[in-house]
């Protein structure tokens, strides 16, 4: 092999590590927004048939399962609810990969009055299946866990800022192509 054709396959399996890698944060994510607005499709579109969601010892969940799962839990629990998934760690070996994703899920309880932030970590594997990563497995951590005066978002100084609310269904915001000030939903304001 010249050296120019071994530059060119190093440079091939860079550009695939970074490509796998991109492709295996985009399914983290895909699984977060997913769970926020509770979009059963876009949630479901992260893990395999027989993937597996386990959110503590009581819930262990299969995959095509885990967005009804979440969407009634989040549902019952929450007013709002956001997961930020924030350092991301991965290592890919060939069509498997292992990922550890540290997640900050903020909660507007459903008493409107109080809110809750979780802070833990999805510990997954990755599979690669017809050219798609998803999720095989994923097992949660709670690190912290704590409560708030919800206060602030029943205030008059907030609620005439006239801000977004976040809606849990398609016609949030983020699904209008293109973006426009001229569409905004009935009950997509605080």
């Amino acid at each position: 092999m010249s050296d120019t054709d071994e530059r060119l396959a190093q440079l091939e399996r860079k550009v695939q590590e970074i490509t796998d890698r991109q492709e295996i944060l985009d399914c983290i994510v895909r699984n977060a927004r997913g769970c926020d607005r509770h979009d059963v499709e876009l949630l479901a579109s992260s893990y395999h048939e027989d993937g597996i969601d386990e959110h503590g010892a009581a819930h262990i969940i299969a995959g095509p399962k885990y967005p009804e799962w979440a969407n009634e839990t989040h549902a019952k629990g929450s007013i709002q609810n956001l997961h930020n998934i924030t350092n991301h760690s991965c290592e890919i070996n060939g069509d498997v990969a292992h990922a550890e994703s540290y997640v900050i899920g903020l909660f507007f309880n459903a008493d409107g009055k109080t809110a809750r932030l979780l802070s833990g970590r999805y510990i997954d594997r990755l599979e690669r299946r017809e050219g798609e990563w998803r999720i095989a497995l994923r097992r949660c951590t709670v690190e912290v866990g704590m409560t708030a005066d919800a206060a602030f978002m029943n205030s008059d100084y907030f609620r005439d800022m006239g801000f977004l609310k976040g809606l849990r269904n398609d016609r949030d915001v983020c699904y209008q192509r293109p973006v426009s000030l001229n569409e905004t939903p009935a009950g997509h304001r605080w």
